[in-house]
């Protein structure tokens, strides 16, 4: 839950990369034919049969081996950061969103040439890959959280407002008309980041094509509104919200039918068994559309790969197919960035329901600033719920935020 150093390096590759790439990403046929040119793929023990397949295809198809290379995932963006400048790093890595802007900043990732297949994946996917407007990576999966309700208490009909569902909650006679997560006295922010936006108060402004800018956008009216909000249902206010909740009491509330709605995501959905369970997109709180964070997972390219052509090719021609964005998700069921995909493992209901919250969503900012947010912003949230000046509190915040970032 969260520029241009080394562009030359990345620049110098993408035209490489280009000048060889037309829409598709298909490579001439010199490139491969009885080539002893090889690929390194970084990928987890869970992903790598996966590519294992689309791998052994590649080097029936163009010569060139593939070396797949088993790592922990914990371990490959620090990894991967130390590793490619020195030439030991691989041509692809498998990755999350979030970590595009401090590899951008490092100078270890090109640009991705996806042509005419950039439209088969969910836009907030390729939007969440993309960095100052230029594509970093091959989306395959992604996840956020949705509002889940216990339909034996509420019944199917999904509330689009904040007030509607305390009204459902209430109505049916739950301890709880509703429960999230606030981690504790420590906050939230990421959970509770569909309510935020429903404000129009988005933690960094972003602009035209999608990229976050390093401008905090929550503060002002709109980040007002929230804070007064989040006050108002806090401890001292309506009781909704509270520092009594951390993940696995939230969990437990929900699943024992004291709570009549939650806000969670899809890692939580085994830990409510014992519910009859319908998931949606967030309810608005603010007036706007809820916009909660999205992450995505997919593959990066090396700035210091010595085939980035045929890096390329593989990415576009063999992992961006049905059969290997299937086996991805077979082997990682989270929501497909495949867009007919995700359509059809939609037939799922729980799926469908996180899939169309995804869609109202932003991808998390994977800027470098977003490190130093998360500890002043939990805590603010964390302090007006529990009863502290709403308006006051939100704008130190806001003043000690733009004050670390330079702002």
């Amino acid at each position: 839950m969260r520029k241009h150093i080394g562009m030359g390096i990345a620049i110098l590759a993408t035209a490489a990369l280009l000048a060889g790439c037309s829409s598709g990403g298909s490579s001439d046929s010199t490139d491969s034919e009885g080539s002893d040119q090889e690929l390194t793929v970084w990928v987890d023990a869970n992903r790598k049969p996966a590519v294992e397949a689309a791998a052994k295809a590649f080097e029936e198809e163009t010569g060139t081996t593939v070396n797949l290379v088993e790592k922990n995932f914990e371990d490959i963006r620090n990894d991967f950061i130390a590793q490619v400048p020195t030439g030991e790093g691989p041509d692809i890595t498998i990755g999350a969103h979030d970590w595009l802007g401090a590899l951008v900043a490092a100078g270890v990732v090109n640009t991705v040439d996806l042509g005419d297949k950039a439209s088969e994946f969910e836009p907030v996917a390729i939007q969440a890959m993309t960095y100052d407007g230029q594509l970093y990576a091959l989306p395959y999966s992604s996840e956020t959280v949705a509002l889940i309700q216990n339909v034996d208490l509420v019944g199917e009909t999904a509330p689009t407002t904040w007030d509607e569902m305390i009204q459902m909650g209430t109505a049916s006679g739950a301890e709880r008309p509703f429960v999230i997560n606030t981690n504790g006295q420590t906050g939230d922010g990421y959970t509770m980041y569909g309510f935020q936006t429903s404000f129009g108060a988005p933690v960094f402004v972003q602009d035209d094509s999608g990229s976050y800018t390093t401008e905090v956008g929550m503060g002002g009216p709109n980040g007002e509104a929230f804070a007064t909000w989040l006050g108002a249902n806090g401890e001292t206010g309506a009781g909704y919200l509270s520092t009594t909740i951390d993940y696995d009491t939230n969990n437990e509330l929900f699943n024992t039918g004291k709570a009549a709605f939650t806000v969670q995501g899809p890692w939580a959905i085994a830990s409510f068994g014992d519910v009859n369970l319908k998931v949606s997109p967030i309810p608005s709180a603010g007036g706007q559309p809820a916009a909660p964070f999205v992450g995505v997972q997919g593959f990066y390219l090396s700035s210091q790969s010595k085939n980035a052509l045929l890096a390329n090719e593989f990415l576009v021609n063999y992992l961006a197919t049905d059969d290997a964005q299937r086996a991805l998700y077979d082997a990682d069921p989270r929501i497909p960035a495949w867009s007919s995909l995700a359509e059809e493992v939609s037939s799922d209901p729980v799926i469908a329901g996180f899939l169309a919250s995804s869609q109202n969503g932003v991808p998390m900012p994977s800027i470098p600033e977003m490190g130093t947010v998360w500890d002043y912003w939990n805590a603010a949230e964390a302090q007006i719920i529990a009863g502290a000046d709403p308006v006051s509190t939100w704008n130190t915040m806001i003043d000690s935020l733009n004050g670390a970032l330079g702002g």
